[in-house]
């Protein structure tokens, strides 16, 4: 080992980790339950506006867009989607879609090859097996072309109104650094979120995750000195606390970061 490097216990990254997840564990249940929900709240006060960024109308469009944000940005996906939603209406339309004209149309959101085969597969599950109809049970939406349960998730709870927690890897991230869990399997973090949340607040909880992961909280420099929930945080310190350095690292574009 060079002079220089840290032994890995030593490493600010581990360091927090490890902080966040002793944290949780001498949290009493309830007390752990009560951060949790006292987290939701006031991520609600620091991020009022905290929505899907995706722009659809209806429960297919959404599904559409979802599967495109997948390695995309949400903003990249609202500059493709006005022109394919004109083009493309029902399932059926998706199913007998003109290969080469999809895939020109998704080329701007990558991985359009895969996205295209997605979307046929989609319009052609809906026909078969729902009447083409986007069916509104998570385990109906997971055999779907394309949707995994984070996909579902979304679009239970913003096409249909059934909560949902949509684990990407924002959501994922913050609640291994609040301390509410230590899991990484995205299945594992959902259900361990839906023991401390109330059901109720489960789609808008992930939104506000995501959106203080994207503008505040992010991956590699967390803009500490400027989280308002900081005080709640086991792995506050991980990023600058000088409230002056911290604010410049804070994003106003939500959409500018998946």
């Amino acid at each position: 080992m060079r002079a220089t490097e840290q032994p890995a216990s030593q490493r600010p990254g581990e360091r927090t980790a490890g902080r966040a997840a002793a944290g949780s564990r001498a949290e009493s249940p309830l007390a752990l339950t009560r951060r949790a929900r006292r987290i939701v709240r006031e991520l609600g006060d620091l991020h009022p506006d905290a929505r899907i960024a995706l722009n659809f109308d209806g429960p297919l469009e959404l599904i559409v867009a979802t599967i495109l944000s997948a390695q995309c940005t949400d903003k990249k996906v609202n500059e493709v989607t006005p022109t394919l939603f004109a083009r493309y209406r029902s399932a059926a339309d998706y199913a007998g879609a003109d290969r080469d004209e999809l895939e020109a149309l998704l080329r701007p959101t990558g991985f359009f090859r895969a996205k295209a085969n997605s979307l046929i597969g989609l319009g052609g599950a809906l026909l078969e097996r729902f009447d083409g109809e986007v069916p509104g049970r998570l385990a109906d939406l997971v055999t779907l072309p394309g949707v995994g349960r984070k996909t579902a998730n979304v679009v239970l709870g913003h096409a249909f109104g059934i909560p949902g927690i949509t684990v990407d890897t924002h959501v994922g991230r913050l609640s291994r650094r609040f301390g509410l869990t230590e899991q990484t399997d995205p299945v594992k973090v959902e259900a361990e979120l839906g023991a401390l949340i109330q059901r109720r607040d489960w789609t808008i909880a992930s939104d506000r995750m995501i959106f203080h992961g994207r503008r505040i909280c992010h991956a590699r420099r967390p803009a500490c000195g400027a989280c308002g929930i900081a005080k709640l945080c086991p792995s506050a310190g991980e990023g600058p606390t000088d409230p002056v350095v911290a604010a410049k690292l804070v994003r106003g574009d939500v959409e500018a970061v998946k």
